[in-house]
């Protein structure tokens, strides 16, 4: 399965955001997105989706071009930078919704165990983005986009979804950013850099520093 975005603009007040912006993904391959605060990294991954609308851009899948929004299909798993999961719902009854088993989860992320049929509340700020970014990535689809996975979680955690990510990527078409670059290119097969409102595919990371993102590597 192969995900194509091509000739994205998108402009606010007549001063481009996006100009000219192309991303290929694969199944079977991590993508990374890097770039700035504000050179639309987050824009990018809503357009995606779907929940942006920019004054132009095409979508493809396996060559198709897709006009109704992504998130339409069901197949599209979106982590936002926000919270998204309501604070008086059952961390079991989450976990059923997206067809995933809490116990599983914590198997793998041991330290939840000791919670007894926790609600969202009942986790700190680091906790309930841990679960978000497990369920995004792990329950059934086609794409995951996320926004940020690594941010304000544990280095331990960190590790973990790495290993989780390389597993995942055989089964689905991965897009991820994170202003943690490192994790970025530790993990990505493919990397594009956000920078003047274009895109640029990355072949070898000392590009970074040519580009201006990176001051050396």
């Amino acid at each position: 399965m192969i995900l194509e975005i091509d000739n994205v603009e998108l402009s606010y007040n007549n001063k481009f955001i996006l100009n000219g912006v192309y991303v290929k993904a694969e199944k079977g391959r991590v993508t990374g997105i890097l770039g700035r605060n504000g050179s639309g990294k987050s824009s990018l991954l809503k357009i995606i989706f779907g929940h942006l609308k920019p004054q132009n851009k095409l979508i493809r899948i396996n060559k198709k071009n897709k006009a109704r929004p992504l998130y339409l299909s069901g197949k599209v798993k979106y982590l936002s930078q926000k919270d998204t999961i309501p604070k008086n719902i059952s961390l079991e009854k989450v976990f059923n919704l997206f067809n995933l088993s809490w116990e599983s989860f914590t198997i793998i992320f041991e330290p939840f165990q000791k919670y007894q049929n926790p609600k969202i509340y009942d986790l700190s700020g680091g906790e309930k983005r841990v679960i978000e970014t497990y369920l995004m990535l792990m329950s059934p689809g086609e794409i995951a986009l996320l926004d940020e996975p690594f941010s304000n979680i544990a280095p331990l955690y960190i590790e973990t979804f790495i290993e989780l990510i390389k597993q995942e990527k055989k089964n689905k078409i991965i897009i991820l950013t994170d202003h943690m670059y490192r994790y970025i290119l530790d993990i990505s097969d493919d990397i594009y850099l956000l920078t003047n409102s274009t895109s640029t595919r990355i072949k070898n990371p000392t590009e970074l520093v040519g580009y201006g993102y990176l001051n050396s590597f």
